[in-house]
C-alpha cells in the first residue's frame, strides 16, 4: 500500500524549528511540573480511594460538602470527582496520604468515607471498589518505576552503537528522552494522575518510538553504501522519504487504536491511553526530525564523512573500480 509515492521531501531542512517547537513545549512542561507538580496516583502517593454508585444523579459538590461536614479532617486534601460512564452516577472519593499513616490507619479512613456520606444525606449508594495503598508500597512503586525507565534508555544507547554506531546510539536515545519529557509535559498541561499504567504506556511508547527509529537507521546505512557520493544530508533525507509509507502506515494503525481505548476504553484506562496518544505522535514525530538532526549535527554533511563512514567492504569495492590505478608493486614489476 502505497500512500506517498516518490516523495522527495527535505526533512533536515525543518530539524532547527522542530528542535526549537520541542524546547518550547519541554519547558513550559517543566515549568508547570516545577510549579503544579504531576499529580501522582493512589500506587505511588500512598491513601485511599473509594469508588461510590448513588442510587440518584448526585453532584460533586454534594459530595464534598458531605466530605467537609462529617469527614475529620475536613475535606480540604480530598479529591472528589466523577467516575466512569455518567449514567451509572459513579464518584470517587480520594484521600492522599498524610504524614506516616500505617495500613490499619488506612483502612480506617475507608470506614470514615462511607460514614461521612451516609451522615451527610447525600442519597443511597453502595461502595463499588476500594483502594489502599501504604507510603512503602507507594516508595518502593515509584523507585521501580525510575529505575525501569532509566535502565530502559541505557539498554537502547548500548544496542544501538553495537548494531549501527555510536552517533545512532546518541541520536535514537535523545529522541527517546524528547519524548518522554514531551509526553511528561503534556500529562502535566492535562493534568493526569502518574499511575502504573501511564508508566506501562511510557515504557511502551518508548519501544515503538525506538523501533521506528531503527527502522529509519537501517535505511541510512544501507544507502551509505549505495550513494557514497552524496551528502549525508541527502542520504539522511532519502531515507526517511523512502520509509515514509510504512512511518505513517503503523503510526496512523497504532494511533487509531490508542484513540478508541481514549473514547470508548473506560475511566481506567483514560490515562494509559492519553499517554499512547501522545507518544505516538511524539515518537513518529521524533523518529523523523529529531534522531536523524542528531545524527547530521554529530556527523556532518560532507561527502567525505559520509564515504568515511561507509563499510570497507564498499570502499575497497570503489577502489577496484577505478580505472588506470595500480598499485605500487605492479608499476615496480613493469619498470624491472
Amino acid at each position: 500500500m502505497n500512500i506517498f509515492k516518490n516523495t522527495n521531501i527535505d526533512f533536515l531542512r525543518w530539524r532547527w524549528q522542530a528542535i526549537a517547537v520541542s524546547w518550547v513545549i519541554i519547558l513550559a512542561g517543566l515549568f508547570v511540573m516545577f510549579t503544579k507538580g504531576i499529580p501522582r496516583g493512589i500506587e505511588f502517593a500512598g491513601g485511599t480511594v473509594v469508588i461510590t454508585q448513588f442510587d440518584q444523579p448526585v453532584s460533586v459538590q454534594q459530595v464534598r460538602a458531605a466530605l467537609d461536614k462529617v469527614f475529620p479532617g475536613g475535606g480540604e486534601n480530598t479529591v472528589v470527582q466523577a467516575y466512569g460512564d455518567p449514567s451509572l452516577r459513579q464518584v470517587m472519593i480520594r484521600v492522599p496520604q498524610l504524614g506516616a499513616e500505617s495500613g490499619a490507619a488506612l483502612s480506617t479512613i475507608q470506614r470514615e468515607i462511607v460514614a461521612a456520606l451516609t451522615q451527610g444525606n447525600v442519597g443511597t449508594f453502595k461502595v463499588q471498589g476500594t483502594e489502599i495503598v501504604g507510603p512503602a508500597v507507594g516508595r518502593e512503586l515509584e523507585s521501580k518505576g525510575i529505575w525501569a525507565t532509566a535502565l530502559s534508555l541505557i539498554f537502547i544507547l548500548a544496542y544501538l552503537a553495537f548494531r549501527f554506531q555510536f552517533s545512532f546510539g546518541v541520536g535514537a536515545v535523545v529522541a527517546t528522552i524528547h519524548d518522554l519529557l514531551i509526553t511528561l509535559a503534556f500529562l502535566a498541561f492535562f493534568r493526569y494522575d502518574m499511575t502504573l499504567n501511564v508508566i506501562a504506556a511510557i515504557l511502551t511508547m518508548t519501544g515503538y518510538s525506538t523501533n521506528d527509529t531503527i527502522v529509519i537507521f537501517d535505511r541510512i546505512r544501507e544507502n551509505l553504501r549505495s550513494m557514497r557520493r552524496d551528502s549525508l544530508r541527502d542520504v539522511i533525507n532519502a531515507s526517511v522519504n523512502q520509509t515514509l509509507n510504512r512511518t505513517v502506515i503503523n503510526s496512523g494503525l497504532a494511533l487509531l487504536t490508542s484513540l478508541a481505548l481514549f473514547f470508548f476504553g473506560g475511566e481506567v484506562l483514560h490515562g494509559f491511553a492519553f499517554t499512547m496518544v501522545v507518544g505516538i505522535i511524539t515518537g513518529t514525530y521524533s523518529s523523523v526530525f529529531i534522531a536523524a538532526a542528531i545524527v547530521s549535527f554529530w556527523r556532518g554533511d560532507a561527502p567525505t564523512r559520509a564515504a568515511a563512514h561507509a563499510p570497507a567492504a564498499a570502499a575497497s569495492t570503489t577502489t577496484a573500480q577505478q580505472p588506470g590505478r595500480r598499485s605500487k608493486p605492479q608499476r615496480k614489476a613493469r619498470a624491472s
